[in-house]
C-alpha cells in the first residue's frame, strides 16, 4: 500500500503548525510565539515553517482565523436553532458563559484582537469574519421587526466581545445578567412585545 502523497503531507503538516500557533498564542502570547517554539510544538524542522508559510506572521494569521471561524459558525448556528431572537440572545450568552476569559480559545481571540489593531492583513480577514456573523444576526434582526438590525446586530456583538474580554479579568461575571439588556435589543423597534 502506498504511503502518504507529497501533497497529504503538506496538509499534515500545515495542519500541526496551525495548531501548534493556535496552542502557543493561547499560551505565552501572540508576540512572544518564535518559529522555533512553532517547529518545536509541531514536532518538525525549523525551516518547514517558512517552506508552508510566507512568514510567521501569516502563520499566526491563519491560525487565529482558523480559530475564530468555528467559534463564530457555532454561534450562527445557535442562532438558527433558536426559536426566536431574545432566544438567540440567550443562546449566545449560553455559549460566552462556557468561556471563562482564561481558556485557550478566550485567550486566542483577545491575542487575535490586539494583534489585529497593529496588522491590517489580520484586521481585515477578522473584519470578514465578523461581517459575516453580523449579516447573518442582522437578518434575524430584520425579520424581528427592527428598523435598525445592523445597528442592534453590531451593540450585541460588541457587549458579547466586552463580556468576553472582561471575564478574562473575572471570571465570575455571567452572561446571563446581560440577557435582560440584550433581549431588548432583538425586540420590534416599534417596540411592541413579540
Amino acid at each position: 500500500m502506498a504511503g502518504p502523497t507529497n501533497a497529504e503531507r503538506g496538509r499534515e503538516v500545515r495542519a500541526r503548525l496551525i495548531a501548534a500557533a493556535q496552542e502557543l498564542i493561547a499560551e505565552i502570547g501572540w508576540n512572544a510565539v518564535s518559529t522555533r517554539l512553532l517547529a518545536e510544538r509541531a514536532g518538525i524542522r525549523s525551516g518547514l515553517v517558512h517552506y508552508h508559510f510566507e512568514s510567521l506572521q501569516a502563520l499566526l494569521r491563519q491560525a487565529a482565523v482558523e480559530g475564530m471561524r468555528p467559534l463564530l459558525e457555532g454561534a450562527a448556528a445557535g442562532l438558527d436553532a433558536a426559536p426566536d431572537p431574545p432566544g438567540a440572545v440567550e443562546a449566545l450568552l449560553v455559549e460566552v458563559d462556557r468561556y471563562t476569559g482564561a481558556d485557550p480559545a478566550s485567550l486566542l481571540v483577545i491575542e487575535a484582537y490586539l494583534a489585529a489593531t497593529r496588522d491590517p492583513d489580520l484586521r481585515d480577514r477578522m473584519r470578514e469574519l465578523m461581517d459575516d456573523f453580523r449579516a447573518h444576526l442582522s437578518a434575524m434582526l430584520a425579520r424581528a421587526g427592527r428598523t435598525d438590525p445592523e445597528e442592534a446586530a453590531t451593540l450585541i456583538m460588541a457587549a458579547i466581545d466586552g463580556l468576553l474580554l472582561h471575564k478574562s479579568l473575572d471570571a465570575r461575571l455571567s452572561a446571563a445578567r446581560l440577557a435582560p439588556l440584550l433581549r431588548h435589543l432583538t425586540r420590534p423597534s416599534n417596540g411592541a412585545a413579540q
